[in-house]
């Protein structure tokens, strides 16, 4: 079993950190700024998301458990919230550049 778990959390963190990687490259060669904020932000949600599920079977207890997934649900709301507001501050301005 611990074998088991120790593969889980290999591949959903190395996953993770290529969600990480693929959004950072999003936000280098995407030609707008609503794009780059696309691709940054859904490829970083799903990114922490694959690290939260990687890190659970190694939280040690409920707590930490809770912990992680707290973490991560803050995240996704506060990375929604600024992703709006950037967006609404960029249709504002008129610009796409």
């Amino acid at each position: 079993m611990s074998a088991a778990l120790d593969l889980l959390t290999i591949v959903a963190i190395l996953a993770g950190l290529f969600f990480f990687l693929a959004g950072t490259v999003g936000l280098l060669r995407f030609p707008d700024p609503l794009s780059r904020l696309h691709a940054l932000t859904k490829a970083d949600n799903l990114g922490l998301g694959l690290i939260v599920v990687g890190l659970l079977p190694r939280a040690g207890g409920l707590l930490g458990v809770l912990k992680l997934v707290a973490v991560w649900f803050l995240v996704l709301l506060a990375s929604a919230t600024v992703a709006q507001l950037i967006a609404g501050a960029i249709r504002r301005k008129g610009s796409s550049t």
